[in-house]
């Protein structure tokens, strides 16, 4: 689990897909502190595996799956990215529930400045905006943003000067991917309400299954 708190960010040294699948090799420093083989660090919002440390750098395999959800197709090595260790029982929550587990990717559409903040637009898919509601929580490339406007496609957050200072987000122009993950509690209340692509799988919640709850 993580919060969507960057710690810092890094840069992929290599980045070997083969077929759909691979591995990539990505430069730290912060995110090693105290990190072990088989610890989870979240990458751009995609949660990693780390398979080998060295005394500046990381290494991860990378299946099919992330690269087909995510924007790990069209990285490679330079590409600054987002990094986040796994939230420490002890932590302070200072985001909100992040898997690291994407659910698709959007694009920039515009990039606008209003006062000490920018406001980004995004464009995405019916299926992730469906689960965006303005005032509630997305993840973008792994940060933790406060959904500020939501239309039928697209949606918009307003980022603050040290969220651009200390994220990648300072580098992305119009035409940028960006890695998206929903909030995952109303992942939960949508299945539960049988609402989606599953929609016809689930009856929803009935008055027997309130009655069970009580």
């Amino acid at each position: 689990m993580f919060t969507g708190i960057i710690e810092e960010t890094g840069e992929i040294k290599r980045l070997d897909i083969t077929g759909k699948s691979g591995r990539i090799e990505l430069k730290a420093k912060t995110v090693l502190e105290g990190t072990k083989i088989g610890d989870s660090i979240a990458v751009n919002g995609i949660c990693l595996t780390v398979t080998s440390i060295s005394s500046d750098s990381f290494t991860a395999d990378v299946m099919a799956e992330t690269v087909r959800r995510s924007s790990l197709k069209g990285a490679s090595a330079g590409d600054s990215v987002n990094l986040e260790r796994a939230m420490a029982a002890d932590g302070r929550f200072g985001g909100h529930i992040v898997s690291g587990h994407i659910d698709g990717t959007g694009e920039i559409k515009n990039i606008k400045r209003e006062e000490n903040a920018v406001w980004i637009k995004i464009k995405t898919s019916p299926r992730i905006l469906s689960l965006i509601v303005e005032k509630g929580s997305i993840c973008i490339d792994g940060i933790s943003l406060t959904v500020a406007e939501v239309s039928d496609s697209d949606f918009s957050v307003s980022v603050i000067p040290h969220t651009l200072e200390v994220t990648v987000l300072k580098d992305r122009k119009p035409g940028d991917t960006v890695n998206l993950e929903n909030d995952i509690i109303g992942k939960y209340v949508q299945k539960l309400m049988g609402v989606g692509d599953r929609q016809e799988r689930s009856g929803g919640i009935t008055s027997e299954m309130l009655e069970l709850l009580r």
